[in-house]
Protein backbone atom coordinates (compact mmCIF):
# COMPACT_ATOMS: atom_id res chain seq x y z
CA UNK A 1 0.00 0.00 0.00
CA UNK A 2 3.03 2.42 0.18
CA UNK A 3 2.41 3.10 -3.97
CA UNK A 4 -1.20 4.50 -3.36
CA UNK A 5 0.46 6.40 0.00
CA UNK A 6 2.77 7.86 -2.49
CA UNK A 7 -0.07 8.39 -4.87
CA UNK A 8 -1.86 10.37 -2.17
CA UNK A 9 1.21 12.76 -1.52
CA UNK A 10 1.56 14.13 -5.50
CA UNK A 11 -1.34 16.35 -5.85
CA UNK A 12 -1.56 16.69 -9.04
CA UNK A 13 -1.64 13.24 -9.98
CA UNK A 14 -4.28 12.46 -7.59
CA UNK A 15 -6.23 15.51 -8.79
CA UNK A 16 -6.23 13.66 -12.58
CA UNK A 17 -7.33 10.35 -10.95
CA UNK A 18 -9.89 12.25 -9.76
CA UNK A 19 -10.88 14.08 -12.89
CA UNK A 20 -11.12 11.24 -14.86
CA UNK A 21 -13.20 9.32 -12.09
CA UNK A 22 -15.70 12.40 -12.60
CA UNK A 23 -15.84 12.72 -16.34
CA UNK A 24 -16.51 8.33 -15.88
CA UNK A 25 -19.22 8.91 -13.72
CA UNK A 26 -21.27 11.81 -16.24
CA UNK A 27 -20.54 9.61 -18.96
CA UNK A 28 -22.10 6.96 -17.15
CA UNK A 29 -25.24 9.25 -16.36
CA UNK A 30 -24.94 11.03 -20.01
CA UNK A 31 -28.73 10.82 -20.21
CA UNK A 32 -29.20 13.00 -17.30
CA UNK A 33 -26.78 15.44 -18.23
CA UNK A 34 -30.20 18.02 -19.22
CA UNK A 35 -31.03 17.92 -15.16
CA UNK A 36 -27.63 18.24 -14.10
CA UNK A 37 -27.02 21.01 -15.88
CA UNK A 38 -30.25 23.00 -15.09
CA UNK A 39 -30.11 22.30 -11.70
CA UNK A 40 -26.98 23.76 -11.41
CA UNK A 41 -27.58 27.03 -13.72
CA UNK A 42 -30.92 27.71 -11.75
CA UNK A 43 -29.38 27.35 -8.07
CA UNK A 44 -26.67 29.98 -9.14
CA UNK A 45 -28.60 32.09 -10.60
CA UNK A 46 -30.94 32.43 -8.12
CA UNK A 47 -27.92 32.23 -5.30
CA UNK A 48 -26.88 35.34 -7.44
CA UNK A 49 -30.13 37.05 -7.32
CA UNK A 50 -30.08 36.09 -4.10
CA UNK A 51 -26.93 37.75 -2.78
CA UNK A 52 -27.59 41.05 -5.40
CA UNK A 53 -30.83 41.33 -2.99
CA UNK A 54 -29.39 40.94 0.40
CA UNK A 55 -26.56 44.07 -0.75
CA UNK A 56 -29.61 46.40 -0.75
CA UNK A 57 -32.92 45.11 1.30
CA UNK A 58 -32.40 43.52 4.62
CA UNK A 59 -35.25 40.07 4.97
CA UNK A 60 -34.92 36.66 6.00
CA UNK A 61 -32.80 35.22 2.95
CA UNK A 62 -35.20 31.84 2.47
CA UNK A 63 -38.12 34.66 2.30
CA UNK A 64 -36.46 36.13 -0.69
CA UNK A 65 -35.53 32.29 -2.45
CA UNK A 66 -39.81 31.59 -1.93
CA UNK A 67 -40.26 35.40 -3.84
CA UNK A 68 -37.93 34.51 -6.34
CA UNK A 69 -39.27 31.20 -7.34
CA UNK A 70 -43.15 32.12 -6.60
CA UNK A 71 -42.32 34.85 -9.42
CA UNK A 72 -40.39 32.26 -11.46
CA UNK A 73 -43.81 30.24 -11.44
CA UNK A 74 -45.70 33.71 -12.31
CA UNK A 75 -43.36 33.90 -15.63
CA UNK A 76 -43.81 30.24 -16.50
CA UNK A 77 -47.94 29.97 -16.22
CA UNK A 78 -47.92 33.73 -18.16
CA UNK A 79 -46.27 31.95 -21.04
CA UNK A 80 -47.17 29.31 -21.14
CA UNK A 81 -51.03 30.10 -21.49
CA UNK A 82 -50.61 33.65 -23.17
CA UNK A 83 -47.31 33.61 -24.92
CA UNK A 84 -46.88 29.73 -26.24
CA UNK A 85 -50.05 29.85 -28.75
CA UNK A 86 -48.87 33.14 -30.17
CA UNK A 87 -45.43 32.01 -30.67
CA UNK A 88 -46.06 28.53 -32.12
CA UNK A 89 -48.35 30.11 -34.84
CA UNK A 90 -45.58 33.22 -35.40
CA UNK A 91 -42.98 30.34 -36.03
CA UNK A 92 -45.13 28.68 -38.26
CA UNK A 93 -45.60 31.87 -40.22
CA UNK A 94 -41.76 32.64 -39.81
CA UNK A 95 -40.83 29.16 -41.68
CA UNK A 96 -43.14 29.83 -43.97
CA UNK A 97 -41.60 32.70 -45.28
CA UNK A 98 -38.23 31.72 -44.51
CA UNK A 99 -39.00 28.54 -46.71
CA UNK A 100 -40.55 30.28 -49.64
CA UNK A 101 -38.00 32.96 -49.72
CA UNK A 102 -35.13 29.86 -49.92
CA UNK A 103 -36.84 28.07 -52.74
CA UNK A 104 -38.61 30.73 -54.91
CA UNK A 105 -35.38 34.04 -53.99
CA UNK A 106 -37.45 36.00 -57.25
CA UNK A 107 -35.31 37.36 -59.96
CA UNK A 108 -32.53 39.73 -58.24
CA UNK A 109 -29.10 37.89 -59.14
CA UNK A 110 -27.20 38.87 -55.81
CA UNK A 111 -30.26 36.93 -54.03
CA UNK A 112 -29.96 33.92 -56.29
CA UNK A 113 -26.14 34.01 -55.66
CA UNK A 114 -26.38 33.86 -51.89
CA UNK A 115 -29.03 31.06 -51.71
CA UNK A 116 -27.15 29.24 -54.13
CA UNK A 117 -23.77 29.82 -51.71
CA UNK A 118 -26.22 28.66 -49.03
CA UNK A 119 -27.15 25.46 -50.71
CA UNK A 120 -23.67 24.46 -51.38
CA UNK A 121 -22.29 25.37 -48.39
CA UNK A 122 -21.96 23.45 -45.04
CA UNK A 123 -24.77 25.35 -43.68
CA UNK A 124 -27.12 23.62 -44.61
CA UNK A 125 -26.06 21.16 -42.70
CA UNK A 126 -26.05 22.78 -39.84
CA UNK A 127 -29.65 23.94 -40.19
CA UNK A 128 -30.55 20.14 -40.74
CA UNK A 129 -29.35 19.33 -37.25
CA UNK A 130 -30.90 22.11 -36.04
CA UNK A 131 -34.19 21.08 -37.43
CA UNK A 132 -33.65 17.94 -36.20
CA UNK A 133 -32.71 18.65 -32.86
CA UNK A 134 -36.16 20.69 -33.08
CA UNK A 135 -38.51 18.09 -33.72
CA UNK A 136 -36.34 15.66 -31.81
CA UNK A 137 -37.09 18.20 -28.59
CA UNK A 138 -41.09 18.76 -29.49
CA UNK A 139 -41.22 14.73 -30.23
CA UNK A 140 -39.69 14.72 -26.84
CA UNK A 141 -41.25 17.79 -25.16
CA UNK A 142 -42.70 15.31 -22.23
CA UNK A 143 -39.43 14.86 -21.04
CA UNK A 144 -37.80 18.15 -21.34
CA UNK A 145 -40.58 19.41 -19.64
CA UNK A 146 -40.06 17.06 -16.73
CA UNK A 147 -36.73 17.67 -16.57
CA UNK A 148 -36.94 21.33 -16.38
CA UNK A 149 -39.29 20.94 -13.70
CA UNK A 150 -37.24 18.85 -11.68
CA UNK A 151 -34.49 20.96 -12.00
CA UNK A 152 -36.61 23.88 -10.67
CA UNK A 153 -37.54 21.83 -7.51
CA UNK A 154 -34.10 20.23 -7.10
CA UNK A 155 -32.93 23.82 -7.16
CA UNK A 156 -35.59 25.29 -4.71
CA UNK A 157 -34.76 22.82 -2.32
CA UNK A 158 -31.01 23.51 -2.84
CA UNK A 159 -31.63 27.40 -2.23
CA UNK A 160 -33.78 27.01 0.86
CA UNK A 161 -31.78 23.98 2.74
CA UNK A 162 -28.24 25.32 1.16
CA UNK A 163 -26.36 26.01 5.16
CA UNK A 164 -27.91 22.53 5.55
CA UNK A 165 -26.62 20.63 2.27
CA UNK A 166 -23.05 22.75 2.85
CA UNK A 167 -22.92 21.35 6.50
CA UNK A 168 -23.72 17.78 5.67
CA UNK A 169 -21.86 17.82 2.43
CA UNK A 170 -18.48 18.92 4.07
CA UNK A 171 -18.71 15.40 6.18
CA UNK A 172 -17.69 13.62 3.60
CA UNK A 173 -14.05 15.31 3.52
CA UNK A 174 -13.62 13.32 6.94
CA UNK A 175 -14.44 10.10 5.80
CA UNK A 176 -12.45 7.42 5.20
CA UNK A 177 -12.34 8.52 1.28
CA UNK A 178 -11.89 12.08 2.37
CA UNK A 179 -8.96 12.80 -0.26
CA UNK A 180 -11.47 12.28 -2.89
CA UNK A 181 -14.14 14.60 -1.89
CA UNK A 182 -11.73 16.95 -0.68
CA UNK A 183 -10.39 17.37 -4.32
CA UNK A 184 -13.98 17.51 -5.88
CA UNK A 185 -14.53 20.24 -3.53
CA UNK A 186 -11.67 21.96 -5.20
CA UNK A 187 -13.17 20.96 -8.56
CA UNK A 188 -16.60 21.92 -7.47
CA UNK A 189 -15.17 25.77 -6.49
CA UNK A 190 -12.86 26.30 -10.03
CA UNK A 191 -16.22 24.85 -11.70
CA UNK A 192 -18.22 27.40 -9.77
CA UNK A 193 -15.86 30.17 -10.46
CA UNK A 194 -15.41 29.77 -13.94
CA UNK A 195 -18.39 27.51 -15.75
CA UNK A 196 -20.83 29.49 -13.66
CA UNK A 197 -19.56 33.07 -13.78
CA UNK A 198 -18.92 32.75 -17.66
CA UNK A 199 -22.40 31.04 -18.23
CA UNK A 200 -24.15 33.88 -16.13
CA UNK A 201 -22.05 36.53 -18.36
CA UNK A 202 -23.35 34.72 -21.88
CA UNK A 203 -26.93 35.52 -20.27
CA UNK A 204 -26.57 38.75 -19.53
CA UNK A 205 -24.60 39.31 -23.09
CA UNK A 206 -27.20 37.76 -24.56
CA UNK A 207 -30.23 39.54 -23.05
CA UNK A 208 -28.28 42.82 -23.86
CA UNK A 209 -28.25 41.94 -28.08
CA UNK A 210 -31.84 40.81 -27.88
CA UNK A 211 -32.96 44.23 -26.28
CA UNK A 212 -31.09 46.01 -28.65
CA UNK A 213 -31.57 44.08 -31.83
CA UNK A 214 -35.68 43.73 -30.78
CA UNK A 215 -35.60 47.60 -30.25
CA UNK A 216 -34.24 47.93 -34.21
CA UNK A 217 -36.85 45.03 -35.54
CA UNK A 218 -39.73 46.75 -34.21
CA UNK A 219 -38.77 50.24 -35.41
CA UNK A 220 -38.00 48.40 -39.17
CA UNK A 221 -41.45 46.83 -38.13
CA UNK A 222 -40.69 43.24 -38.80
CA UNK A 223 -43.49 40.66 -38.55
CA UNK A 224 -43.53 37.64 -35.70
CA UNK A 225 -41.29 39.90 -33.32
CA UNK A 226 -41.71 37.65 -30.65
CA UNK A 227 -40.42 34.36 -32.41
CA UNK A 228 -37.76 36.55 -33.81
CA UNK A 229 -36.53 37.97 -30.28
CA UNK A 230 -36.44 33.98 -28.85
CA UNK A 231 -34.22 33.09 -31.76
CA UNK A 232 -31.60 36.25 -31.10
CA UNK A 233 -31.47 35.75 -27.51
CA UNK A 234 -31.05 31.52 -27.87
CA UNK A 235 -28.13 32.32 -30.49
CA UNK A 236 -26.53 34.91 -28.47
CA UNK A 237 -26.30 32.40 -25.85
CA UNK A 238 -23.17 30.89 -28.56
CA UNK A 239 -20.32 33.04 -28.64
CA UNK A 240 -19.35 35.06 -31.53
CA UNK A 241 -20.67 32.35 -34.18
CA UNK A 242 -24.52 33.43 -32.54
CA UNK A 243 -24.70 37.02 -33.73
CA UNK A 244 -23.73 35.86 -37.14
CA UNK A 245 -26.01 32.88 -37.37
CA UNK A 246 -28.75 35.41 -36.87
CA UNK A 247 -28.13 37.89 -39.29
CA UNK A 248 -28.81 34.87 -42.29
CA UNK A 249 -32.62 34.72 -41.58
CA UNK A 250 -32.91 38.00 -40.57
CA UNK A 251 -31.23 39.54 -43.44
CA UNK A 252 -33.91 37.26 -45.73
CA UNK A 253 -36.36 38.46 -44.27
CA UNK A 254 -35.61 41.91 -44.22
CA UNK A 255 -34.86 41.89 -47.85
CA UNK A 256 -38.57 40.46 -48.22
CA UNK A 257 -39.86 43.42 -46.71
CA UNK A 258 -37.51 46.47 -47.68
CA UNK A 259 -35.59 44.99 -50.03
CA UNK A 260 -31.23 46.18 -49.29
CA UNK A 261 -31.94 49.34 -47.82
CA UNK A 262 -33.17 46.95 -45.05
CA UNK A 263 -30.63 44.00 -45.33
CA UNK A 264 -28.35 47.32 -44.98
CA UNK A 265 -29.73 48.55 -41.91
CA UNK A 266 -30.04 44.82 -40.14
CA UNK A 267 -25.79 44.09 -41.26
CA UNK A 268 -25.56 47.40 -39.07
CA UNK A 269 -27.27 46.45 -36.37
CA UNK A 270 -25.23 43.23 -36.20
CA UNK A 271 -21.79 45.11 -36.65
CA UNK A 272 -22.60 47.15 -34.04
CA UNK A 273 -24.50 44.36 -31.63
CA UNK A 274 -21.33 42.95 -31.94
CA UNK A 275 -19.12 45.61 -31.25
CA UNK A 276 -20.55 46.13 -27.89
CA UNK A 277 -20.60 42.38 -27.25
CA UNK A 278 -16.78 42.38 -28.18
CA UNK A 279 -15.55 45.96 -26.74
CA UNK A 280 -18.19 46.80 -24.08
CA UNK A 281 -20.08 43.70 -22.16
CA UNK A 282 -16.90 41.14 -22.97
CA UNK A 283 -14.27 42.84 -20.82
CA UNK A 284 -16.78 44.17 -17.93
CA UNK A 285 -18.62 40.75 -17.80
CA UNK A 286 -15.76 38.52 -18.47
CA UNK A 287 -12.32 37.98 -16.59
CA UNK A 288 -9.11 37.80 -18.69
CA UNK A 289 -9.02 34.10 -18.71
CA UNK A 290 -12.13 34.33 -21.14
CA UNK A 291 -10.59 36.99 -23.29
CA UNK A 292 -10.00 33.98 -25.77
CA UNK A 293 -9.20 34.68 -29.71
CA UNK A 294 -11.75 34.03 -32.08
CA UNK A 295 -9.95 31.18 -33.74
CA UNK A 296 -9.98 29.60 -30.62
CA UNK A 297 -13.80 30.06 -29.83
CA UNK A 298 -14.90 28.71 -32.95
CA UNK A 299 -12.58 25.73 -32.42
CA UNK A 300 -14.21 25.13 -29.03
CA UNK A 301 -17.81 25.50 -30.71
CA UNK A 302 -16.82 23.12 -33.32
CA UNK A 303 -15.72 20.41 -30.96
CA UNK A 304 -18.30 20.84 -28.11
CA UNK A 305 -21.11 20.23 -30.51
CA UNK A 306 -19.35 17.07 -31.91
CA UNK A 307 -19.18 16.06 -28.15
CA UNK A 308 -22.40 17.47 -26.61
CA UNK A 309 -24.67 18.67 -29.58
CA UNK A 310 -26.63 21.68 -29.13
CA UNK A 311 -25.80 21.91 -25.52
CA UNK A 312 -21.97 22.10 -26.69
CA UNK A 313 -22.85 25.54 -28.38
CA UNK A 314 -23.91 26.82 -25.32
CA UNK A 315 -21.67 25.03 -22.46
CA UNK A 316 -18.72 24.55 -24.63
CA UNK A 317 -16.57 28.08 -23.73
CA UNK A 318 -17.37 27.57 -20.32
CA UNK A 319 -16.40 24.26 -20.13
CA UNK A 320 -13.35 25.01 -21.53
CA UNK A 321 -12.57 27.97 -19.21
CA UNK A 322 -13.32 25.70 -16.63
CA UNK A 323 -9.91 23.49 -18.10
CA UNK A 324 -7.96 26.37 -18.46
CA UNK A 325 -8.54 27.17 -14.67
CA UNK A 326 -7.80 23.38 -13.72
CA UNK A 327 -4.60 23.68 -15.67
CA UNK A 328 -3.81 26.75 -14.06
CA UNK A 329 -3.22 28.38 -17.96
CA UNK A 330 -2.66 31.99 -16.65
CA UNK A 331 -3.20 35.46 -18.71
CA UNK A 332 -1.47 37.48 -20.71
CA UNK A 333 -0.01 39.38 -17.74
CA UNK A 334 1.02 37.01 -15.16
CA UNK A 335 3.12 34.92 -18.10
CA UNK A 336 6.82 35.57 -18.88
CA UNK A 337 7.38 37.29 -21.87
CA UNK A 338 7.74 34.35 -24.24
CA UNK A 339 6.73 33.67 -27.72
CA UNK A 340 4.95 30.63 -28.16
CA UNK A 341 8.15 28.31 -29.51
CA UNK A 342 10.03 29.12 -26.54
CA UNK A 343 12.49 32.21 -27.68
CA UNK A 344 12.35 34.84 -25.39
CA UNK A 345 10.58 37.93 -27.11
CA UNK A 346 12.80 41.09 -28.15
CA UNK A 347 12.87 44.02 -25.86
CA UNK A 348 11.31 47.11 -27.08
CA UNK A 349 13.01 50.24 -25.77
CA UNK A 350 11.74 51.35 -22.40
CA UNK A 351 12.41 47.40 -21.60
CA UNK A 352 13.81 46.74 -18.74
Amino acid sequence: MEWLSGLLKKDTLRRILVFVLLGLVLYFVRSMIDLILLTFIFAFLVTRLENVILKRIRMPRKLIVIVLYVAVAAFLYIAIVHYLPILIHQISQLVTLLVKMYNHPGDNQIVIWIVEWLKQSNIEKYLQSGVEFLIASLSGIGSLGLSFFMALILSLFFSLEKERVTQFSARFLTSKVGFIFQDVAYFGRKFVSTFGVVLEAQLLIALVNTLITTAVLYLMHFPQLLSLSIMVFILGMIPVAGVIISCIPLSIIAYSIGGFTDVFYILLTVVVVHAIETYILNPKLMSSKTDLPVFYTFIVLIFSEQFFGVWGLIVGIPIFVFLLDVLDVRSTSEIPRKNFFGGRKKKKNGDS
